[in-house]
C-alpha cells in the first residue's frame, strides 16, 4: 500500500512543515524536503516494478455499492510523471530556501508546495477517475495558494483567481465527461477503461464526452483560448512558476490526453479538436513571446507555444507522435525548469525582470549566464540539447502528416513558422540578457547568486546536456515503459539518434534555425507591429468582460430576491414550493389516499397534538415578547421530546432535549442585546396574506405527509435492527447507526459543525456591544450579577453533571446516549458555570481557547477511518471485542468508542465555541463589580 503512502506523506507534511516554521526558517525548509524525499522513497519499490514494464495496482474499498475504491496505479506512464513530481520538487524545495526573502513566511510557501505536490501525486497515480478528480480539483486550491502567497500584491490575488476560476470551470467539464466515461464502460477504473477504447469511440456519446474532457484538460493545460491565465500567474515567486508552469500543473492536462490516448484518439473528432488546439496555442505562444519585455512572461508564452506542441502531437494521434509528446514532456520539463530558475536568479540579483534594464549580465554573472544559455539552446531546439530531439521527431510527423492529407503541406508550414519564432524568442532570452549593452537602472547591482541557488539549475541543465548527446544510454528506457503504458501494446520502431539523415525534418530544423536568427535580426518592425495590436485581443479582457458580467447579473438577482426582507425570502420559498408541489400533485394522477390503514388515535397522542397546536397558537399571539415567545418555544421543544418518547426513541428524546437547552442559552444570549418587544411591522393586508400562505403551506404539508403515511412501505430500519450487534456490536441502534454504518455521514456532520464554530468565532471575535443595565421601565438592573446561591449551585452541579455525561458517553453503544448527547451535557453544564460565576472566574479555571478541543477531535474521529485502512478494511470500518475485568466481568472494546470519544470533543468545543464569544459580546457585563475602570482591557 505504498502508492497510498506517497500521497498522504506530502499532504500530511504539509501542516507539519508549517509547523516547524516556528523553530526557524531553516526547520522548514529541511523539513519539506525529508517529506519530499520520504515520498520518493516511499515510491522506490513501486518505480523498480514500473521500469521493468509492469503496472501496480494497489486497491481499498471505499464506497463499493458506487463502483468507488481508493485505487492507485504506478506504470510507465505514471513513472514519469511522478519523477517530475518529486524530482524537480526537492531542486525547487532547495532553490525556494536561497529565493525566498527574509520577510517571506518560508513555513507556509513550503506548506503549500507539499500539499500541492500530494494533490498532483494524486492525479498522476489515481487508478479511478473519480478519485483523479478529486486530486485535480486539489491541485487547483493549492496552486491557488501558491499564485498568490504574495497575497499583498493585486497582481498576485488577480492572477490566482483567474487561475482557479479557469481551470476550476474546465474541471466541472470533466467532472460531466468523466461521469459519461464511466456510464458508456460500465466502470470508472482506468484499467477497465484503457482496455474498452472501442466501445467507447463507438457510443454515441462519445462525442459530448469527449468534449467535456478535452475541456478539463485544455484548461489546466493553457490551450487557446483558455491560455490566459498563465501568464498572469507569474507573479507568483518564481519557484512556483519553476515547478507548476514547467513540469506539474500545466502538464496535469497533457497527463489526462496522455492516459486516456488508447480509448480517446484515433477518430474524426479527437483529431480535430485536438490538432486545431494545439496548432492554435502553438503559433499564438511562440507569436506573443517574442514581444513580451517581462523575462517570466517571455517564458510564460513560450511555455504556452511548447504545450501546444506537446498537444498537437497527440492530436496526430499516430503511435510516433504518442512517443514524441512523451519525450517532449520531458524535455520541456528540464529545460523549462532550469529558465524559470535562471529568471529567478537574475530577478533575485537584479531586482528587476525586465529585459530592456538588465543587459550586458555575462560580465557580471557569466556562470549563470552559461547556464541559462544552455537551456535556452534546448528551448530552441539546437542540435546536441534534447529539445532539439523531440522537436525532430515532432517535424518528423507533421513531415508524415503532409504526405498523407492532400492539405497536408499547411501543417508543416506552420510548425516551421513556430520553430522559426521558438528560435527567435530563445535568441533574445540570450542576447537582451547578458549581452546587448550595459544594464540600465538596475536597483540592485547583479553578481552570482549563492552556490546552492545554482545546484538545481546546473543539475537541470545537465540533463538537457546529456540526454541531447546520449539519449539511447539515458531517457530511452523510461521512454520505451512510459509510451508501453501508454498505448497499451508494444511501441513502435523508433530512432533517438542525433543523426536520421538528410530530410524533410532536417529541413524545418534548418529552416527555424535560420528563420530565428533573421527574425531577431529584423524584430524592430515586427515590435512596432506588436505595439500597435497589443491590447485590442487578449484573453484577459474576455474574461474581465465575462467575470464583470456575471457579477452584474448576481447583483441583478440579488436586488430582485434579497431586499433585507427575511419575510420576503421567505415568502418567496412556500411560493416556490408549494408550486412545485402542486404540479407534481396534478401531474400524477395519483389519489390522495392510499391503501394502508390507519391507526387509532390514543390519549396520549391527543394530548400533544393539542398541546402542540396550543403552544403554535401562543408563539402566534405573543411573538412580539422576545422573551416569552422563546420560553414558549422551548415548551414547543419539549412537547417534541415528548413524541420521541412516545414512540420509543430515547436517543432522539434525549438530543432533542439537551439541543433544546443548548437553543434556548443560545437564544437568550442573543436577546441580550435585543430590545424586550419586536415593533408592528406588518399591515392588516400583509397579516392576511401571510396568513393566507401559512394555512396553504402548513395544509400542503399535512397533505403530502398524509399522502405518504397512508402508502404501504418498507422500511429500512430492519437492516439496522439485524445488523446491529453482529455488524457494529452494539445494541443501541441508532448509536450504531451514527457511528459505524452511517459514520461518513457523521464525519462530515462534526466537520460541518466545526466549521460552524469556527465561522461563528471569527465573525464575534474582538465585536464588542454595549450592553443594558436597565429594564425597559429604566429600572437599574439588580447590582448582584451572580448570586451566590446559584454560583454556589452550579458549582455542586457541575461534577454531577460531568459524571452524568461520561455515564451518557459510555453506555451510549448499547443503551441511549453517545458522545453527542453526552458533549451537549457537558457543553450546558461548562456554560451554566459562565452564567452563574460570570467569565473571569471560569477563566481562571478553564481555557475559552477551544481549538485544539475542536482539533483533536476531527483528528481522532478521522484517525479511526484511516485505523481501518492500514488493516486493509475500508474507511471507517469498525471493530469490536470482548475483555474480561476482574470483579467487573467481561466488558465490550469498540473501536467506534473511539469514534464517538472525537464526535464528543467536536461536539463540547465548538458548542462551548460558539456559546462564549456570544455571550463575551457585551463584555462590561462580565467584569466583576468593582473592578471595572473607563479603560480597562478585557481580552478572551
Amino acid at each position: 500500500m505504498n502508492l497510498l503512502f506517497v500521497v498522504l506523506i506530502p499532504l500530511m507534511g504539509a501542516g507539519l512543515t508549517a509547523w516547524m516554521s516556528r523553530f526557524g526558517r531553516l526547520w522548514s525548509a529541511w523539513t519539506a524536503g525529508l517529506v519530499a524525499l520520504g515520498a520518493l522513497g516511499t515510491l522506490s519499490p513501486s518505480m523498480l516494478i514500473a521500469f521493468s514494464g509492469e503496472t501496480v495496482i494497489q486497491r481499498w474499498p471505499w464506497i463499493p455499492d458506487l463502483g468507488l475504491d481508493l485505487a492507485f496505479r504506478l506504470d510507465g506512464l505514471g513513472l514519469v510523471f511522478t519523477s517530475m513530481v518529486l524530482g524537480i520538487g526537492l531542486l525547487v524545495i532547495l532553490y525556494a530556501r536561497y529565493y525566498l526573502s527574509a520577510t517571506d513566511c518560508m513555513g507556509r510557501f513550503y506548506a503549500y508546495l507539499l500539499l500541492f505536490m500530494g494533490s498532483m501525486l494524486g492525479v498522476v497515480l489515481a487508478e479511478n477517475l473519480i478519485l483523479l478528480l478529486v486530486f485535480w480539483e486539489l491541485t487547483s486550491l493549492s496552486s491557488f495558494l501558491l499564485i498568490s502567497y504574495w497575497r499583498h500584491e493585486e497582481e498576485a490575488r488577480n492572477g490566482a483567481r483567474m487561475a482557479l476560476a479557469v481551470t476550476g470551470l474546465g474541471g466541472l467539464a470533466m467532472l460531466g465527461g468523466f461521469l459519461l466515461l464511466g456510464e458508456i464502460v460500465g466502470s470508472y477504473d482506468l484499467s477497465v477503461i484503457l482496455a474498452a477504447g472501442d466501445q467507447v469511440r463507438a457510443d454515441p456519446l462519445y462525442t459530448p464526452m469527449l468534449v467535456l474532457i478535452l475541456l478539463g484538460a485544455f484548461t489546466k493545460s493553457a490551450q487557446f483560448p483558455f491560455h490566459f491565465w498563465l501568464p498572469h500567474a507569474m507573479s507568483a515567486p518564481t519557484p512556483v512558476s519553476a515547478y507548476l508552469h514547467s513540469a506539474t500543473l500545466v502538464k496535469a492536462g497533457i497527463f489526462i490526453m496522455a492516459r486516456l490516448f488508447p480509448v480517446l484518439s484515433g477518430t474524426f473528432e479527437w483529431n480535430l479538436l485536438v490538432i486545431g488546439t494545439g496548432l492554435t496555442t502553438l503559433l499564438v505562444g511562440a507569436w506573443i513571446a517574442l514581444f513580451k519585455h517581462d523575462l517570466k512572461g517571455l517564458l510564460a508564452y513560450s511555455t504556452i507555444s511548447h504545450l501546444g506542441l506537446i498537444t498537437l502531437l497527440f492530436g496526430l494521434g499516430t503511435p510516433l507522435a504518442a512517443v514524441a509528446g512523451i519525450f517532449h514532456v520531458i524535455n520541456h520539463a528540464t529545460f523549462k525548469a532550469s529558465l524559470f530558475m535562471a529568471a529567478g536568479i537574475i530577478d533575485h540579483e537584479c531586482g528587476t525582470r525586465d529585459m530592456r534594464r538588465i543587459n550586458g549580465l555575462w560580465r557580471y554573472m557569466p556562470y549563470t549566464a552559461s547556464l541559462a544559455m544552455v537551456a535556452a539552446s534546448a528551448m530552441a531546439g539546437v542540435p546536441l540539447f534534447n529539445g532539439f530531439l523531440s522537436k525532430e521527431m515532432f517535424f518528423a510527423e507533421t513531415a508524415d502528416f503532409f504526405s498523407e492529407h492532400p492539405w497536408g503541406w499547411l501543417l508543416p508550414v506552420a510548425v516551421a513558422f513556430a520553430g522559426i519564432m521558438a528560435v527567435a524568442y530563445s535568441l533574445r532570452f540570450i542576447h537582451d540578457v547578458f549581452f546587448n549593452g550595459d544594464p540600465v537602472n538596475l536597483p540592485r547591482k547583479p553578481h552570482e547568486p549563492p552556490f546552492w541557488m545554482k545546484v538545481p539549475v546546473e543539475i537541470l541543465v545537465a540533463i538537457c546536456l546529456v540526454v541531447g548527446i546520449l539519449p539511447a544510454l539515458t531517457v530511452a528506457p523510461l521512454l520505451k515503459v512510459a509510451v508501453t503504458s501508454l498505448l497499451q501494446t508494444p511501441p513502435p520502431e523508433y530512432d533517438l539518434a542525433i543523426w536520421h539523415g538528410f530530410g524533410l525534418p532536417v529541413v524545418m530544423s534548418a529552416v527555424a534555425l535560420v528563420g530565428g536568427i533573421v527574425v531577431y535580426a529584423g524584430r524592430q518592425p515586427l515590435f512596432e507591429m506588436a505595439n500597435q495590436i497589443s491590447g485590442r485581443f487578449g484573453g484577459r479582457a474576455a474574461f474581465d468582460r465575462l467575470l464583470g458580467g456575471l457579477f452584474a447579473l448576481a447583483r441583478l438577482t440579488t436586488r430582485t430576491l434579497d431586499t433585507g426582507s427575511l419575510q420576503r425570502l421567505i415568502l418567496l420559498f412556500l411560493v416556490s414550493a408549494l408550486g412545485l408541489g402542486l404540479a407534481g400533485a396534478i401531474g400524477s394522477g395519483s389519489p390522495l389516499t392510499g391503501e394502508r390503514g390507519l391507526l387509532t388515535p390514543d390519549g396520549v397522542s391527543i394530548f400533544i397534538a393539542l398541546a402542540l397546536s396550543l403552544v403554535a397558537v401562543a408563539t402566534l399571539l405573543l411573538h412580539r415578547l422576545r422573551l416569552t415567545a422563546l420560553i414558549v418555544m422551548g415548551a414547543l421543544g419539549l412537547l417534541v421530546s415528548l413524541i420521541f418518547v412516545k414512540f420509543s426513541a430515547p436517543d432522539l428524546a434525549l438530543t432533542q432535549l439537551t439541543v433544546e437547552v443548548v437553543t434556548i442559552v443560545l437564544l437568550l444570549l442573543a436577546l441580550y442585546v435585543l430590545p424586550p418587544r419586536s415593533p408592528a411591522e406588518s399591515t392588516g393586508w400583509q397579516r392576511l396574506r401571510d396568513l393566507t400562505l401559512a394555512l396553504l403551506a402548513g395544509g400542503g404539508a399535512g397533505t403530502l405527509t398524509w399522502s405518504i403515511l397512508t402508502r404501504p412501505y418498507t422500511p429500512i430500519s430492519e437492516y439496522f435492527l439485524t445488523n446491529s450487534v453482529p455488524g457494529g456490536g452494539g445494541h443501541n441502534v441508532v448509536n450504531v447507526i451514527l457511528v459505524d454504518f452511517r459514520g461518513f455521514d457523521t464525519l462530515g456532520e462534526i466537520s460541518v459543525l466545526a466549521l460552524a464554530g469556527l465561522g461563528i468565532y471569527a465573525m464575534l471575535h474582538k465585536l464588542h456591544l454595549p450592553g443594558p443595565t436597565s429594564n425597559p421601565q429604566g429600572r437599574p438592573w439588580n447590582w448582584d450579577r451572580h448570586p451566590a446561591i446559584m454560583a454556589a449551585l452550579a458549582r455542586l452541579l457541575l461534577p454531577l453533571a460531568l459524571l452524568v455525561s461520561v455515564f451518557i458517553f459510555l453506555r451510549g453503544h448499547n443503551q441511549p446516549g453517545g458522545g453527542f448527547i453526552a458533549g451537549l451535557v457537558t457543553a450546558a453544564a461548562l456554560i451554566m458555570q459562565y452564567l452563574t460565576n460570570g467569565v473571569e472566574w471560569t477563566h481562571r479555571r478553564l481555557s475559552a481557547n477551544m481549538h485544539p478541543l475542536i482539533g483533536v477531535g476531527l483528528l481522532i474521529a478521522t484517525g479511526t477511518g484511516l485505523a481501518s485502512l492500514a488493516f486493509g478494511y475500508p474507511f471507517l470500518t469498525s471493530t469490536f471485542t470482548h475483555i474480561h475485568w476482574p470483579l467487573l466481568g467481561d466488558f465490550e472494546l469498540a473501536s467506534a468508542m473511539a469514534f464517538d470519544l472525537g464526535v464528543y470533543l467536536v461536539v463540547v468545543g465548538a458548542t462551548l465555541l460558539i456559546l462564549v464569544h456570544l455571550g463575551l459580546m457585551h463584555r462590561v457585563s462580565h467584569i466583576p463589580i468593582g473592578t471595572a475602570t473607563e479603560g480597562s482591557s478585557w481580552k478572551f
